[in-house]
């Protein structure tokens, strides 16, 4: 994603801090015309696939359980609603990605909703089948162990429940190859895997009807727990 293309650029920041590079990522995010041509011109992708993904918060019921990880600067928030009734935890390994997501939390009006957890996505804090809906926006491409990673949100999935997101896939082209390499040089990005690796993944952790779309460098997926 744009964030991970400007990852190697020196002093920008590294993940436990608060870095230029995902602020500005988060600020493409929130300006739909001039970010929609800078992820056109950048990673060839179009914006609105994530915001389309992140209405799947929006439609969960009152009294569902959320949990968004790792939630970096809130930008999945957008597709909470005031009012929703549910229980939205963000989850990340950086206090300042928490610190920010409670800001656009109270900006939109959704701060009552929102609980902010440290938490490492290959060891989640959470119980088993306890969340209704696992959101990893930009996410899988960054952790260490994704395989690990997929487990563990499957793990605290209930049964019915989605699990969704988007990632830098290994095959998403040659085109972003460099992309890839740059962000794994400056140590911010993972291994990263393949569409065959998320079917295998997910299969395993009992998420069947696995679609992913792609949309340039970035890859949109959603699959639904078996009961």
């Amino acid at each position: 994603m744009i964030r991970s293309a400007l990852a190697h650029v020196p002093g920008l920041g590294g993940w436990s801090d608060d870095p230029l590079w995902a602020s500005f990522y988060d600020w493409t995010v929130e300006h739909p015309t001039a970010g929609g041509a800078i992820w056109r011109l950048g990673i060839n992708s179009d914006l609105r696939r994530l915001y389309r993904a992140a209405d799947e918060i929006g439609r969960q019921p009152a009294g569902s359980r959320i949990l968004d990880i790792p939630c970096g600067g809130g930008v999945a928030l957008r597709g909470l609603r005031r009012g929703q009734g549910v229980e939205y935890v963000a989850g990340d390994i950086a206090q300042t990605m928490l610190d920010r997501t409670l800001r656009v939390a109270e900006r939109r009006g959704v701060a009552e909703q929102v609980v902010p957890r440290i938490a490492d996505v290959g060891d989640l804090p959470f119980d088993d089948v306890s969340f209704d809906l696992v959101v990893t926006f930009t996410g899988l491409h960054c952790f260490p162990d994704p395989e690990r990673a997929v487990a563990e949100m499957g793990r605290v999935l209930r049964p019915g429940g989605v699990l969704t997101g988007s990632a830098l896939l290994n095959d998403t082209g040659l085109r972003f190859e460099p992309l890839r390499q740059a962000g794994r040089v400056a140590g911010l990005l993972g291994p990263g895997c393949t569409s065959a690796d998320l079917e295998t993944w997910f299969a395993r952790e009992g998420v069947a009807d696995l679609v992913i779309e792609r949309s340039g460098a970035i890859a949109y997926f959603r699959g639904v727990k078996r009961g």
